[in-house]
């Protein structure tokens, strides 16, 4: 009996095994989540233009004067929020068409507009086909000019906005590599990061210019993990193809009041409304390089674009002229500018001290324009930020300080070819605490 009972133990310990190593012969399948939970504490010195009750800061607020000639925006303010709090999901599952399969999700509390303040909002969501040098990723990643690896390591959750790209897309990206060469393709729509238009924020632009927007990319990078250096630069183009409006009304006859048997009666304007096809193009330019050694961190980056108003940086597009009065045709020109930055910080595991220096400039139209603008920062004709930083890593706990001097060069007088002048510099200086918790 007793050499039975062992004979069964071992059976059922040699069934398991083999099971076990089945199973770890299969890719894993599931999710493994991380994130962090992070809190900030913010100052500023003026009023100033950003999202989610100043939390994603831009620049500051032009003077505005009251009777006595005092500037109201001169009015310093302060906030504690926790909406940048975040979670991500790794996603693993088995091979399809010969590939690795992955997925990845990641949401956060910011809310999508300012009314919906701490709500969960879908921030990246993209499904992977890797095969042995081919990458197809289709969902919600960050737009092509912007690299993940190649950005400022801010405190700020701006991340050096409005003097870097800054946009989240749905998108088609395939990607080739050759050794260390990288080429990649990609098509986009908008969703949160919207481009201005005649309706306001709206992507209903870009959606009906049919063309989705197009973005190729060049990197080369290389990488000693024993030596702990790396080194990555690239380039890339994109275009982008708008449709601002559908139709446009002309107004026969203005609305007006009359009286009636002793009452107001209002009579309608009369109009027509008449088909338009007209586009509006743009080609946008962007270039960065890391360059990581054993103790030091070096990344720049720079950006030149026809229309960068849905990517968070000055710029945008303008009514250049009426083609046909009869009708209320019109065409539009695009409002130019470029940004660069460069972005250093130590590689320490406990203390990383880090400084971000940053410059935008307004490029104006070049020719003559009549409006409306649908641009931002119509006024504005040069930005520039300083911005020192503190990291304190201990485990799973961070807390890092930063202080960032924003300055924008509100001008009194913007030209018929849209060129800033008479300006004044505005500044701002941010003094930021953030609290992390990584899991």
């Amino acid at each position: 009996m007793k050499r039975k009972l062992t004979l069964f133990v071992f059976t059922l310990l040699f069934a398991g095994i083999t099971v076990a190593q089945q199973e770890e012969k299969k890719p894993a399948f599931g999710i493994t989540f991380s994130g962090f939970v992070k809190t900030d504490l913010i100052f500023d010195t003026r009023q100033t233009v950003g999202l989610r009750d100043g939390h994603f800061l831009l620049y500051p607020e032009n003077e505005r004067l009251d009777a006595d000639g005092k500037d109201i925006n001169a009015q310093a303010s302060y906030n504690i929020l926790s909406i940048q709090t975040r979670l991500a999901g790794n996603i693993t599952g088995p091979n399809a068409l010969g590939a690795k399969t992955s997925g990845y999700l990641e949401a956060e509390f910011f809310g999508n507009i300012n009314p919906n303040i701490n709500s969960f909002r879908l921030r990246h969501a993209w499904i992977k086909l890797n095969w042995k040098s081919t990458e197809l990723m289709t969902g919600q990643w960050w737009h092509p000019m912007f690299l993940p690896e190649c950005s400022p390591a801010t405190v700020s959750f701006n991340t050096g906005a409005p003097f870097v790209v800054f946009s989240r897309n749905p998108q088609i990206k395939l990607t080739q590599s050759f050794g260390k060469f990288k080429i990649a393709l990609t098509a986009m729509s908008q969703v949160d990061f919207m481009s201005d238009g005649p309706d306001g924020p709206n992507t209903r632009y870009i959606r009906n210019a049919v063309i989705p927007e197009t973005n190729l990319q060049l990197q080369f990078a290389t990488k000693n993990d024993e030596k702990g250096t790396e080194f990555m630069i690239g380039a890339g183009i994109n275009y982008q193809v708008l449709k601002p409006r559908l139709s446009t009304t002309v107004i026969l006859q203005p609305a007006y009041d009359t009286v009636e048997g002793g009452l107001v009666v209002h009579h309608d304007a009369v109009t027509q409304s008449f088909k338009t096809n007209t586009k509006t193009s743009a080609f946008a330019g962007n270039f960065y390089s890391k360059l990581k050694l054993k103790k030091v961190t070096l990344k720049i980056g720079g950006e030149y674009g026809e229309n960068n108003n849905a990517y968070t940086m000055l710029g945008g597009y303008v009514v250049k002229s009426v083609t046909d009065a009869a009708r209320n045709y019109v065409d539009y020109a695009n409002v130019r500018s470029f940004a660069t930055w460069l972005d250093v910080h130590t590689n320490g595991a406990r203390w990383q001290p880090g400084i971000l220096l940053a410059y935008g400039k307004n490029l104006g139209v070049g020719e003559n324009v009549i409006g409306p603008y649908y641009t931002r920062g119509r006024d504005i004709d040069y930005l520039y930020r300083i911005s020192p930083r503190l990291v304190v890593n201990a485990g799973k706990f961070r807390i890092a300080g930063e202080v960032e001097y924003t300055v924008a060069a509100y001008g009194k007088a913007v030209s018929t070819k849209g060129y800033v002048s008479d300006t004044k510099e505005i500044g701002n200086l941010r003094a930021l605490i953030g609290v992390f918790y990584f899991f």
